[in-house]
């Protein structure tokens, strides 16, 4: 029989691409989600029964143990950008990793994958970056084997990095950047899955990896990249800390006062704690290469799914071969 792979938030942007791999590569694939009826969508990547969603709370050891019951290895790709109802910081990327890692151990998985993120440090000012942190350390206690992933900024079709500046440009002629200098090596999503499946296969030492693109840029840089993409032309606008912060506590009065109904989206003012700081891979850290994967550019891949933000959508290169036939 195939082996089985539970991949904790298996429906999310990184979970979907590790959930298609595993299923490609011939694993029975078990998803563990909150809201299994939206996870519907992951079930054709692999043949019937052979890819299922399945309820997961990883709050609760009971959910967690029996979504993991009967795996050969798991995936926690469960991660958060803002404190959100019952969902904050350390309930998920804290209490939830070592959750996962504890019972894990005492079930007898034989692998286990867990995906960080680049500046992971217990004693930040982010709180973001603190649980990362500590739920790599409880990892670790629970299930030394395991091997953690930490990724830089992560790019593709679905992500809400370039989506969302892209998006923002659509609204406005001033597109407003906090920590415009701070330097980020994008790393592919696909990649990172990658990285996943040659972990969890076991044809690489474990241990911990920090994963980035080819090129490290700043955010000023990576902005203006996307503005040439979708073909628009806006004032890109650095901000002092001290008025992103003002910003930040603005966004995050809103969400609080509506009791999470308008969730923070924008800007919060731990996003503006953790833009103080370069998230790049660590020199004579493993990444990658070490687990045989070539890091795909960011030039090859967000042009593919950006043109749905150019003034013409779709027909910008027709309107664009027009104008040269015109010229000629």
């Amino acid at each position: 029989m195939s082996k089985l792979v539970t991949i904790y938030g298996g429906s999310g942007f990184v979970g979907r691409y590790v959930a298609r791999r595993m299923a490609k590569a011939g694993w029975r694939v078990r998803v563990a989600v909150r809201r299994p009826n939206e996870a519907l969508f992951v079930k054709p990547y692999g043949v019937v029964g052979q890819v299922e969603p399945i309820l997961c709370n990883i709050r609760d050891d009971a959910s967690v143990r029996a979504a993991m019951r009967g795996a050969d290895a798991v995936v926690n790709c469960v991660g958060i950008l803002n404190n959100r109802g019952r969902n904050k910081f350390d309930a998920v990327q804290h209490e939830g990793a070592e959750r996962i890692a504890r019972i894990a151990s005492v079930e007898g998985i034989s692998r286990m994958v867990h995906l960080s993120a680049i500046g992971a440090d217990a004693d930040s000012a982010s709180d973001y970056a603190r649980s990362k942190a500590l739920g790599e350390e409880s990892v670790m206690t629970h299930f030394p084997s395991a091997t953690i992933l930490r990724p830089s900024v992560i790019f593709g079709i679905e992500d809400r990095f370039f989506n969302k500046f892209a998006g923002m440009t659509t609204f406005s002629m001033v597109l407003p950047i906090v920590g415009g200098d701070t330097k980020f090596q994008p790393v592919f999503v696909d990649d990172v899955a990658a990285a996943v499946e040659v972990s969890l296969k076991g044809d690489a030492p474990t241990g911990v990896y920090e994963l980035g693109g080819p090129e490290v840029q700043t955010l000023k840089a990576l902005v203006q990249f996307m503005l040439s993409e979708i073909q628009r032309r806006r004032l890109v606008l650095n901000l002092p800390f001290f008025v992103g912060r003002i910003m930040g506590f603005g966004f995050d009065m809103m969400q609080t006062l509506s009791l999470g109904l308008i969730p923070n989206t924008i800007l919060t003012r731990d996003q503006v704690r953790l833009l103080r700081h370069d998230n790049v891979v660590s020199e004579g850290a493993r990444g990658l290469a070490d687990l045989g994967i070539k890091p795909t550019p960011h030039e090859s891949v967000a042009p593919d799914y950006l043109w749905r933000f150019r003034p013409s959508g779709e027909f910008a290169s027709i309107k664009e071969s027009a104008k040269k036939l015109r010229n000629t």
